[in-house]
C-alpha cells in the first residue's frame, strides 16, 4: 500500500499533443510526441506505443495526462522527458490515452 503522500510526490499535469511523428527504430510500433504542457513546464517530448489504436491525426491536438516528475529515459536514439499516461487496450496490441471528459482544464494544471 501507498499513502497519500507517496501519491502527492507523482506530478501529473495536462498537455496538449502538439506533434506526431513516426518512431521506426522503436523495438515496439510507437510515435514520437510533442507536448505542450503549458507556461510552466513548456514543450516536452514523450514515446508512446499507440500506433494501430491511435492514428497521427486523431493523437495531434488531443489532451492527455503526463508524469512529468520522473527522469528522462533513453528509449533507442530517443530522450522521452514524460510519461504518457493510458491504459493497456483490450487486443494488448497498444493503449488507450487518460484524457479529460471536458476541455476546461488548463494546460499544465497538476492531476489532485
Amino acid at each position: 500500500m501507498i499513502t497519500y503522500e507517496d501519491f502527492e510526490k507523482v506530478d501529473i499535469r495536462l498537455g496538449r499533443i502538439i506533434e506526431v511523428k513516426d518512431f521506426p527504430e522503436a523495438q515496439k510500433p510507437a510515435y514520437k510526441l510533442i507536448i505542450d504542457l503549458g507556461p510552466l513546464i513548456g514543450l516536452k517530448r514523450s514515446s508512446v506505443q499507440l500506433v494501430g489504436t491511435y492514428s497521427k491525426e486523431e493523437l495531434e491536438g488531443m489532451l492527455v495526462a503526463c508524469v512529468v516528475n520522473f527522469p528522462s529515459r533513453q528509449i533507442g536514439p530517443f530522450i522521452s522527458e514524460v510519461l504518457t499516461l493510458g491504459f493497456k487496450n483490450t487486443e494488448n496490441t497498444g493503449y488507450v490515452l487518460v484524457t479529460p471528459s471536458k476541455s476546461t482544464v488548463a494546460l499544465g494544471d497538476r492531476l489532485l
